[in-house]
């Protein structure tokens, strides 16, 4: 009689690190049938909140966990990775020979541009780009930005990794995506400062002007989210079948030779 598999619940952006590590976990589990399945994050937590079956879930967000999952459904989750929100972009690109930390914005906004960002009712990628666009029109000074920046953007896709498709087969010539993702598909970026890629904890309290109102679980129900250094998190669901095999997991992701993985990879391990 064949066994379950083992199954991994995670963020779309998280596709390559928990595959790699998936990797290393079928080497030492050879008798354990293992499936991953990705999602947005906000997505992976409804699927587990609907009764879905999962050993390891792995999100884009600790606020998805902290609003949705804990403690109900995981008893803790651990921080394992940091990254950074980019403009990314390839060679066929317009405007990508001008294209700076200092003139995105107008590039962008510049007529026959197309730009996208995931959605934000089921993907951090998407709320964080919002947020992103908030802190953008405050530190340049640039009122109106934000509504200019929504007005312009004429695609929204699920998950992130669905807008990096995008990106790659040139349905969009730029897209707000995790530098991790940017990495590993071989595109390039531009870097924007640390005030507004929400990639520096010291910076929390001045991340945290942003918000952005989402989708409750509850029809008509809204939830006010408000920014916060990316980080992503992993636990193991309440109703694991394979909790011993499952913590392994865990200790593997957030130790020596799994942090390797996951900066190989383009995180920023923690």
């Amino acid at each position: 009689m064949s066994r379950a598999p083992f199954r991994i619940l995670h963020a779309g952006a998280l596709r390559r690190p928990m595959g790699e590590c998936a990797q290393v976990f079928k080497e030492r589990y050879p008798d354990l049938p293992v499936e991953l399945e990705s999602a947005g994050s906000r997505e992976c937590a409804a699927r587990i909140c609907d009764g879905g079956i999962y050993d390891v879930v792995a999100l884009a967000d600790t606020a998805v966990f902290a609003r949705w999952l804990a403690p109900d459904y995981v008893d803790c989750y651990f921080v394992f990775a940091t990254d950074q929100i980019v403009v990314a972009f390839d060679r066929f690109s317009r405007g990508s020979e001008e294209i700076t930390r200092d003139n995105w914005i107008d590039v962008l906004l510049s007529p026959g541009v197309i730009y996208g960002r995931s959605n934000h009712n089921l993907d951090p990628c998407g709320y964080r780009t919002l947020m992103v666009w908030q802190l953008a029109e405050k530190f340049y000074g640039r009122p109106g930005l934000y509504e200019a920046l929504q007005d312009g953007c004429s695609r929204v896709y699920p998950k992130s990794i669905d807008l990096a498709g995008a990106l790659v087969e040139g349905r969009v010539d730029y897209a707000f995506l995790y530098s991790s993702v940017v990495r590993q598909l071989g595109l390039c970026q531009v870097n924007l400062p640390s005030r507004i890629n929400l990639s520096n904890p010291a910076l929390a309290d001045y991340y945290a002007a942003a918000s952005v109102t989402l989708e409750g679980r509850m029809p008509g129900e809204k939830v006010l989210l408000t920014g916060a250094p990316i980080e992503f998190a992993v636990a193991v669901p309440r109703n694991a079948r394979y909790p011993v095999e499952a913590q392994w997991f865990v200790e593997f992701i957030t130790g020596v030779e799994g942090q390797q993985i996951l900066e190989g990879c383009g995180l920023i391990p923690c």
